[in-house]
């Protein structure tokens, strides 16, 4: 998937401009670091960064081949357990994963392996006749798969090498979910998320349907009926409320929709960017992009607000780190209380009260403060919704379909993966091997029936 830097004609300068702002933020390694950084791996036997990470590829065994100047038998290695090893390189918190656990840690320079760069060194430059593995011999079963995010995809591609016939319906205009509409623009770049899924679906035996909702254009009644199997994989569609009066002013904004604006943008010269200060509300991977996000496109003061302390953020150090050298302002221990307007109804400001923690709960002080603002964006959480009309629906746990082992549902039949359940850290790593587990299952199950 080699990148291009060509703009169409016809940009104006403040759009070329903004584009620069959003170049990739982790450049990739040229052929000789790419050498230099794999010659520094043990290659360990039983290597701990195979056991971190979530999808089980064969670290050593691809850093191995980069080594031996193989990107193309590299990349297979990646792609033989993740078949999304291209996006997974630049969005996985290998940080916290792999690379923390790579045994160069414990060396005297205390620095690992650059795992994730490496994988993407390889996936980039790997030249392939053709897709890199072949289907199996047909199966004659057929499955569908609802949504075409990291895990449908996942999902699909296995099944459809396992020698079965997948349909993929996905809601939204374009396939591939998170990837496509969630992650910040900086970190996927130059339409690498379509690329990706060209890449995917280049398997064969894989049908994409797209504008298909679950609940309004298709249920899961007619697909149990038209298919062996279902795997769900539709994602979070809502978001939490922050429960506050005048929450519903035009001014406070969905930060996942607004990265969606921002990705699908064709000249983000014409996006509504508040000009002199914004706050953003949340302490996810979300609340970060969004707080960056905001200074590239151009807002003078940010402010990311947390209820709890740093250390409780759901964002890595690395995430955090990232936010301080965007110069955000990041507020911990105060919590969203009052949204201020003006005489003439716009936005004015919004105040926080203090809090702190007593026996582990969370507990308001006596103290608050104001920060004015021309936005808020909350990006504290999103939430399983119900498809509407859709009488037939797997048991809900927390919020979230729940899974009993292998990603079967209460619904037999049906299975589901990815952050529409309960499992993991809604990684997309994780979401991968959910959709690659569901599938084996489902494959299994569907060849024990035969």
């Amino acid at each position: 998937m080699v990148m291009s830097m060509e703009q169409p004609q016809g940009y104006s300068q403040q759009q070329l401009a903004l584009d620069q702002m959003f170049k990739d933020i982790n450049p990739a390694l040229s052929a000789r670091q790419a050498g230099i950084e794999s010659s520094r791996c043990y290659y360990c036997y039983d290597a701990p960064c195979v056991t971190a990470c979530p999808s089980k590829i064969n670290i050593p065994s691809f850093i191995a081949s980069i080594h031996a100047d193989d990107l193309t038998g590299a990349a297979k290695t990646i792609y033989s357990e993740n078949i999304l090893g291209g996006s997974c390189a630049r969005v996985c918190p290998t940080e916290i994963l792999c690379e923390q656990a790579c045994v160069r840690n414990k060396e005297q320079e205390k620095a690992p392996v650059k795992i994730g760069l490496l994988q993407r060194h390889a996936t980039d430059n790997a030249k392939f006749v053709g897709h890199p593995f072949k289907r199996a011999d047909a199966t004659c079963k057929t499955i569908a798969v609802v949504g075409a995010g990291p895990a449908g995809l996942s999902c699909a591609h296995r099944l459809a090498l396992l020698g079965n016939e997948v349909e993929i319906f996905e809601a939204a205009e374009k396939p591939g979910g998170l990837n496509e509409y969630g992650i910040a623009k900086y970190k996927l770049t130059d339409n690498f998320a379509q690329k990706e899924v060209e890449f995917i679906l280049g398997i064969g035996g894989i049908t994409l349907h797209t504008n298909k909702a679950l609940g309004k254009d298709i249920s899961l009644s007619q697909l149990k009926e038209q298919f062996d199997a279902v795997f769900l994989a539709i994602g979070l569609q809502d978001v939490h409320s922050l429960m506050l009066v005048n929450e519903a002013h035009p001014q406070i904004l969905n930060a996942v929709d607004y990265i969606k604006e921002l990705r699908q943008a064709s000249d983000i010269s014409e996006l509504d960017v508040p000009k002199d200060s914004a706050v953003v509300i949340g302490a996810g991977n979300t609340a970060i992009d969004m707080a960056c996000q905001l200074k590239r496109l151009g807002t003078e003061e940010v402010t990311l607000v947390y209820r709890r302390g740093s250390e409780h953020m759901s964002a890595t150090e690395h995430e955090q780190q990232i936010a301080k050298d965007h110069e955000v302002r990041i507020k911990t221990w105060a919590r969203p209380e009052h949204i201020n307007l003006k005489d003439d109804g716009s936005l004015k400001s919004l105040t926080f009260r203090k809090t702190y923690t007593e026996d582990g709960q969370l507990k308001d002080s006596e103290d608050s403060f104001e920060i004015n603002c021309s936005a808020v964006f909350k990006a504290v959480g999103q939430k399983f919704a119900y498809p509407k009309a859709e009488q037939l629906i797997p048991t809900v746990s927390n919020g979230k379909i729940a899974t009993f082992g292998q990603q079967v549902t209460s619904i037999d039949g049906v299975y589901a993966g990815g952050d529409c359940t309960g499992e993991g850290q809604d990684l997309t790593v994780e979401a991968v091997q959910q959709g690659k587990l569901a599938a084996l299952a489902i494959h299994h199950q569907l060849n024990q029936e035969a």
